[in-house]
């Protein structure tokens, strides 16, 4: 070990419990990288897995001062690389820090720490009549500090919107070690610069969350579901862009293409055609949802579909909202055959909801142009897709082609006046797709603001921009 690690870890076990530090192999391969695919991860020398506030302090300040790396974790669900370690580092896992602190039903606010996993926090704040409506895809694992550090999105969120909209106040470790408080607990505050919205979705690299005061919902009504089937994905763009001029306001506006509808289908789903060239899944949770998803049905027959199917009791719609869980395993399934090293590759870019049938059509002639399988779904309600392509990670020609197939959607997703990533972040996977979607001086102030808060570069260097 060199000398410079026995020294940090050392000075670490002086400061920290014993069970806090990890450093053998086994822990140190497990915590090296998250969940994202083409982002090699480096070796960490420790892993820290603080219970405390203060002992995160102790951490920061003992690597601060060795100048020695420090990246944060979160559940490790994310698909960027921004919790991938770098070589030496010391790894902050807040994962033991998953205290609810209070939940107050008057002002609709909860407060907790960073390593409560998302869907237990709703589970907690349900039994208050109140919900935590963000509700990423990864929610029963993945934690309130990554969904926070990533500003994660979710399915619902062409309705309730995204974390970041119920981030209120942040407590926040520093690189040197200094802790700090951001935002408010009332429903309004403009008090000095929003440093809350900047720690959301900064991946990591501006501070370490400790603690954060989110805000409530009342609960929500139970919804009923529709599918609908469509001959183009034309049609199916026409549907989404009639539910939102009529003045609908959906829960879920789910699409799956033509790859996606077949595989589902293929998997055992009852309801789906395989010969769709797309389906939708909308879901209303209006206080009486029958008569909105009756005319929603209406507006999506008249848009040319060649099949709905409209919930009218929970049994229902519990079969409906399964089609879109199925993904998951049918693409698996799909893959199983593949023979090889079968990987998916799911990716995350948002165009404005108008173009979404060019888009998908797009991803559908680089699928058929660089031989691949690219499955295409997402939220159609606000434009976020994920295309996912399954390639043999043994054929160094399929991976070849896997990546510039990637490439070749995120310049047709900038083309079309989108972003390279809705909800996933940057990380180490899209830093140089940062730097085409910025413009110079915004890219300059993204370095200088990393150089303010952390002039060293310590705190998960190399993430989504370089000073």
């Amino acid at each position: 070990m060199p000398a410079d690690s026995s020294r940090l870890l050392n000075e670490l076990r002086d400061r920290l419990p014993a069970d806090t530090l990890l450093t053998d192999p086994e822990s140190l391969a497990a915590h090296a990288r998250d969940a994202a695919p083409f982002s090699a991860p480096g070796h960490p020398a420790v892993v820290a897995l603080p219970r405390t506030a203060a002992q995160v302090e102790e951490v920061m300040r003992t690597a601060y001062h060795l100048g020695v790396p420090v990246v944060p974790q979160g559940a490790r669900t994310g698909l960027a690389g921004a919790a991938n370690a770098v070589d030496g580092c010391v790894v902050v896992s807040t994962v033991r820090m998953d205290r609810i602190a209070a939940i107050d039903p008057v002002n609709r606010l909860v407060r907790c720490e960073p390593g409560v996993v998302t869907k237990r926090l709703n589970d907690a704040v349900a039994e208050h009549g109140l919900s935590y409506p963000p509700d990423p895809a990864s929610w029963e694992t993945c934690t309130i500090g990554g969904n926070i550090a990533t500003g994660a999105g979710g399915i619902c969120c062409v309705k309730y919107g995204v974390t970041a909209d119920y981030v209120l106040g942040l407590d926040v470790v520093l690189p040197d070690g200094r802790r700090m408080r951001t935002g408010r607990d009332t429903a309004k505050g403009v008090a000095g610069y929003d440093l809350t919205r900047l720690f959301v979705g900064s991946e990591g690299t501006l501070g370490v969350i400790v603690g954060a005061t989110l805000a409530l919902r009342p609960a929500r009504p139970a919804p009923l579901a529709l599918l609908a089937q469509f001959p183009s994905l034309a049609a199916a763009g026409h549907a989404v862009a009639a539910l939102t001029g009529a003045g609908h306001l959906p829960s879920a506006v789910e699409l799956l293409d033509r790859a996606t509808s077949q595989a589902v289908a293929e998997y055992g789903h009852a309801l789906l055609r395989p010969d769709s060239a797309a389906t939708l899944i909308v879901e209303s949770d209006a206080p009486d949802p029958a008569p909105d998803l009756a005319a929603m049905k209406a507006l999506c027959e008249d848009a040319g579909a060649d099949q709905v199917v409209a919930a009218t009791t929970a049994e229902e719609s519990q079969q409906i909202i399964e089609a879109r869980r199925l993904v998951s395993p049918a693409l698996g399934k799909y893959a199983a055959a593949l023979g090889g090293r079968p990987t998916a590759f799911i990716e995350d870019v948002a165009v404005p909801p108008s173009e979404l049938p060019k888009f998908v059509g797009t991803i559908e002639d680089i699928a058929r142009h660089h031989r691949l399988r690219i499955f295409t779904l997402g939220h159609a309600g606000d434009g976020n897709l994920h295309p996912t392509v399954l390639f043999d990670e043994s054929d160094p020609d399929e991976v070849h082609r896997a990546r510039t197939a990637y490439d070749d959607i995120m310049a047709a997703g900038l083309a079309l006046g989108g972003t390279t990533t809705g909800e996933h972040g940057i990380g180490t996977l899209k830093r140089d797709w940062l730097g085409r979607e910025l413009d110079a001086v915004s890219l300059e102030l993204h370095r200088g603001i990393k150089r303010l808060f952390d002039p060293k570069q310590l705190l998960n260097p190399g993430k989504v921009v370089e000073a």
